[in-house]
């Protein structure tokens, strides 16, 4: 399923060569855009399917917004298991939460997410779900860029399970 993931990446525009600066702050002469084939359903069909087989016996899912909500949406309506969306900062109005969606204090969740490169937005996430009594010990990503977050995360107690890796991906 990894080689079909690559090529949907690939055939829907989710690798892009160039000079980019990522959110960590590096620059690099290639960026994985899984924002924009999250927006395709042959994509998201095939990337719930791949990501379910990693989420057995969890009570939760959860996505970090932007990029983690279609994916961790597509992965919920396969595995069955319900999510929460967490927001990068509170919202500033309402309930000004991080997280939306229910739950309950000492539930286990898997966070999912599209890209990882050092691990810090992962780890952001891990820590508000920790802060209201949830247990994450796993993430998934669609993508690790090799670049410290399996290190990183494991530190923190979070293993981090990559379905691709970026050298499986790009030609360097």
């Amino acid at each position: 399923m990894v080689k079909k993931l690559i090529k949907l990446l690939n055939d829907f525009g989710g690798v892009k060569y160039g000079e980019f600066t990522l959110s960590s702050g590096e620059e690099s002469s290639y960026y994985i855009d899984i924002k924009a084939v999250s927006t395709e359903p042959d994509f998201l069909k095939e990337v719930g399917k791949e990501i379910s087989g990693y989420v057995g016996g969890v009570d939760r899912l959860a996505g970090i917004a932007l990029g983690g909500i279609p994916l961790v949406t597509a992965t919920s309506l396969e595995s069955g298991v319900p999510y929460l969306m967490i927001r990068k900062q509170e919202k500033g109005y309402g309930t000004d939460d991080r997280i939306e969606g229910s739950y309950l204090e000492g539930e286990s969740v898997v966070i999912i997410e599209d890209v990882t490169t050092s691990g810090n937005s992962v780890l952001s996430g891990v820590e508000t779900l920790r802060n209201v009594g949830l247990t994450v010990d796993k993430a998934i990503t669609v993508v690790d860029r090799e670049s410290g977050a399996i290190e990183n995360l494991r530190e923190h107690g979070v293993e981090l399970e990559a379905l691709i890796s970026v050298s499986q991906l790009i030609d360097e």
